[in-house]
């Protein structure tokens, strides 16, 4: 004890020379004397005299409280004389988000060799005929404290931008610039080229299959047609795509009828000036004088549904560091109804039912813990890692599906089990699972347009397919109105036709197509004759 009590005042002495204050005295606790001494009540002065949090404090001006206005909400749409559409909405908040939203996507590159939009993602904000560099371009955006993205889909290709509202002139600007006079210089192709090509070697070395499967599983559905064709760029045609080609797709599909230039929070009649000056009166870059009698070739081909079957052997490489099997991938899908089809809230609905996801997935009913592929296919089949149900929707069709994976020996039951969860779709709807189901979809729509690019890319999606916005109300009630026999409904529609069925893997195991098919019959929902399921196989 003495040597701890040394070493305090070893300390203390130390500490007090350092900083050039008396030592202090361990055991004076001057504080704990004084503990019987009732404490003394400061002075008036020493405090300034407010009023208590019961009453309001003087010669301050009445609060204003903020109030939700309708008109806040409104879409506006101008068509501008060439065609071009322009649509924003305000929004609280110094920031904004502006892009441009192009009718362009993989489905139009019938006449094109496949992976320019691919290309055009690599390509995009890069020099232009007004900011030289890339890096040019990205000052002017960053003094408004700006981002930017672009993303394409199968159908639809997107420019976004976030910045200071303030700098709105300045990001419209860019976006024109980006979208209608880029440089497309030799050495931004080239870099380009190789950005593809380095993505493709990394998604085959990943053991995420979602992104090949998506492209598999499209092209079965719709076998050499349309949405059939590749979103990644085939490995044959990295070296094919030039400058001339590029050129050539975004002056057949960069066009105005074809695009929708949307902002959120900002304010319309400016927006609709800046737009007039940079998208309209400045011209393309490959509008020359005799472009005036120019017709734009496109492909305006229905998606054409086939079915049918796409697989590709091949080992799928492991997750590093984790125990995890190799896995084996099904996805089996079925035709389900564009996003303007009057089944479509209902296809939702039942996607939202089917829910599903990871055997390792976290959270509780938010996280779809009680939807259908949980409760019956992850929690019973032990040998089951994935079981996910997604629904694509296009102007023209949809896609709906699950995507399964499970060890390689396992897969025969994994692709028959999620074909009778499929053809089950079509029994009973409980109401409580109903319920669930469609206030998990309303609550997810309502909190994804709490963000802004959110609320951006649907008023630019909806006004490029529509002319016009509906507002989130319309849709809450839409769900709301759905019942157990529309989901029957629709899904007898779906099983109606034959699957289209996408694997990737060791794929020895694979039932034919035949089998899955017979599995999802209408008219019978239990096994064939044959294989049983055996649950306690290794």
């Amino acid at each position: 004890m003495s040597h701890v009590s040394d070493m305090k005042v070893l300390f203390s002495r130390l500490r007090s020379i350092k900083n050039g204050l008396p030592p202090f005295k361990y055991g004076s606790r001057s504080f704990s004397q004084n503990i019987d001494k009732p404490p003394q009540p400061l002075s008036k002065k020493s405090v300034s005299p407010l009023p208590p949090l019961s009453e309001p404090m003087l010669n301050l001006p009445p609060v204003e409280y903020a109030s939700s206005k309708s008109e806040n909400y409104v879409t506006e749409v101008t068509i501008l004389s060439n065609g071009l559409r322009v649509a924003s909405e305000k929004k609280f908040g110094q920031f904004c988000t502006a892009g441009v939203v192009v009718d362009s996507g993989p489905r139009y590159e019938v006449a094109y060799p496949n992976g320019i939009c691919h290309f055009l993602e690599k390509l995009s904000f890069g020099a232009t005929h007004k900011f030289p560099t890339r890096d040019v371009m990205l000052r002017e955006l960053e003094r408004h404290g700006g981002i930017c993205d672009c993303q394409g889909s199968r159908d639809t290709t997107v420019y976004a931008t976030s910045a200071d509202s303030r700098g709105l002139e300045a990001v419209t600007q860019v976006l024109a610039e980006v979208t209608l006079r880029p440089q497309l210089s030799t050495e931004e192709i080239e870099a380009a080229r190789q950005a593809v090509a380095f993505e493709l070697e990394t998604i085959s070395m990943r053991p995420e299959q979602e992104t090949i499967l998506m492209d598999m599983i499209h092209s079965a559905a719709y076998k050499g047609n349309t949405l059939g064709l590749p979103k990644i760029c085939p490995a044959e045609n990295v070296m094919k795509i030039d400058r001339g080609i590029i050129l050539n797709y975004l002056k057949n599909h960069y066009t105005p009828d074809r695009m929708v230039v949307a902002a959120v929070g900002v304010e319309h009649k400016p927006f609709v000036e800046y737009v007039q000056k940079y998208f309209v009166d400045m011209k393309p870059a490959w509008d020359h004088d005799d472009s005036a009698a120019f017709t734009p070739l496109t492909d305006k081909s229905i998606a054409q549904y086939t079915g049918g079957l796409e697989q590709e052997e091949c080992e799928i490489p492991l997750y590093p560091g984790s125990d995890l099997p190799e896995l084996s991938h099904v996805v089996i899908g079925l035709e389900s109804c564009s996003h303007g089809d009057s089944d479509f809230v209902a296809t939702c609905v039942l996607n939202m039912m089917m829910g599903g996801g990871g055997s390792f997935s976290a959270g509780g009913p938010g996280k779809g813990m009680y939807t259908r592929l949980y409760t019956n296919v992850l929690n019973r089949y032990h040998w089951m890692f994935n079981a996910t149900a997604y629904n694509h929707a296009y102007g023209d069709t949809g896609l709906f599906c699950v995507h399964s994976a499970a060890p390689p020996a396992r897969l025969h039951d994994t692709a028959l089990v999620i074909a009778r969860e499929l053809a089950n779709m079509a029994g009973n709807v409980g109401e409580t699972e109903l319920r669930r189901a469609k206030t998990q979809l309303q609550s997810m729509l309502l909190m994804n347009l709490e963000a802004r690019p959110v609320v951006f890319e649907d008023v630019g999606r909806q006004v490029l397919a529509t002319g016009k916005r509906k507002p989130p109300s319309f849709f809450i009630k839409e769900i709301e109105k759905v019942t157990a026999d529309d989901i029957v409904r629709v899904a007898r529609r779906m099983l109606s036709k034959k699957p289209a069925v996408a694997a990737r893997g060791k794929l020895a195991q694979l039932p034919s197509f035949d089998d899955i098919h017979a599995n999802m019959s209408l008219g019978d929902t239990h096994a064939p004759q044959g294989r049983r399921l055996n649950l306690f196989r290794l």
